[in-house]
């Protein structure tokens, strides 16, 4: 039975990436390393409540004594790495949160994987530890071209620091000790179980009570949406059929402005739900600093060596999306309340 320690599996990937996992793979163990900060969720996986093949610690991929003790007990196959601080608004308010988790945290694990998988100047056979990044490690684009594999780093913002920070780790400990690594690097993703301080849960949700949508800038900034879905199969391929020491990029060429977001959901709101839901409750606000323009992915070497292809469009992951939170309005209730608001309050209540 092959066993994986999973981080940050009650956030909203992370989580995603269980649920896909135990689903698909009758004979897989799953300890799952949260430490169930603000976007954690352990709601996220009431499905699999019961299920001996998942193991919930909760605790901080920061604590050497925890990370260690949990390698000797369960001797792990792979590390896949989700526990990161991912809000760039709240790196921008605190910087020094994204340091300690994203890259102290990342090489807390990356010691303990050396440590536990070293078979004397080598590494056991069939380990792997993934860490799971972020297409903003490069940057902005301009209006045409994409990120590939090759483009050079140039994060700008604390959260792309960090985790640029983090990745090159990851690499250091591969070319220096030879630990067995792939990083991947998605574009944006969206679906279920997805923190409502992000764009799409966030605007549905005050669209929902007629609160005003804050749009930063003029709208026009471009990401590449992913369906979460699409990007745990993406995983799930790269941990287990990846090159050793490859970066595989992960995006849906699904391209949108954020007003384009935005208005998409106002008018399925309007149709699913309340017909006065409308554009009159966009209120565009100040820019985000450092707000990068353009992200756009080339998935084509992932498709390439692995066959993977993102199997759902836009146009039906939003339909999904926008349900399933149509659906689930008491899971909503319940991550909205206490501190989430008051932090809403100080990002958008003076713009």
């Amino acid at each position: 039975m092959k066993t994986y320690l999973v981080t940050g599996g009650a956030g909203f990937i992370g989580s995603n990436f269980v649920l896909y996992m135990l689903k698909k793979y009758p004979e897989i163990r799953i300890v799952n390393l949260d430490k169930l900060t603000y976007a954690g969720n352990l709601e996220n996986l009431k499905s699999i409540e019961g299920d001996e093949r998942h193991i919930f610690v909760q605790g901080d991929i920061c604590d050497r004594e925890l990370v260690s003790g949990l390698f000797e007990k369960y001797d792990f196959d792979f590390v896949i790495n989700f526990a990161a601080e991912s809000h760039v608004d709240r790196s921008i308010k605190n910087p020094e949160i994204f340091v300690e988790t994203n890259v102290e945290g990342t090489v807390n694990l990356l010691q303990c994987a050396k440590l536990a998988w070293a078979d004397g100047d080598g590494f056991v056979a069939g380990k792997k530890f993934l860490q799971v990044s972020t297409d903003e490690v490069y940057g902005s684009l301009g209006e045409t071209g994409y990120f590939t594999e090759t483009t050079p780093l140039c994060p700008h913002s604390p959260y792309s620091a960090s985790k640029t920070s983090a990745d090159l780790f990851v690499m250091a400990f591969h070319d220096t000790y030879g630990l067995p690594v792939n990083i991947t690097r998605c574009s944006n993703n969206y679906g279920p179980y997805q923190f409502p301080e992000k764009l799409i849960p966030l605007m549905i949700n005050n669209a929902k009570q007629h609160k005003q949508l804050p749009v930063y800038g003029d709208g026009m900034n471009v990401r590449d949406w992913l369906y979460v879905e699409d990007h745990c199969k993406a995983i799930d391929m790269v941990a287990n059929g990846g090159r050793d020491g490859e970066v595989y990029n992960v995006g849906g060429h699904n391209e949108r402005p954020n007003i384009f977001i935005v208005k998409k959901i106002l008018s399925t709101l309007s149709e699913k739900l309340d017909p006065t839901i409308d554009e009159t409750l966009i209120k565009y606000v100040e820019d985000r600093k450092g707000h990068d323009r353009r992200y756009g992915i080339d998935p084509q070497k992932i498709k390439d060596e692995l066959g993977w292809y993102p199997e759902t469009t836009f146009e039906v992951g939003i339909e999904k999306t926008i349900d399933w939170y149509l659906a689930n309005t008491e899971w909503m209730e319940r991550v909205t309340s206490g501190a989430y608001l008051e932090y809403y309050k100080e990002m958008y209540q003076n713009r």
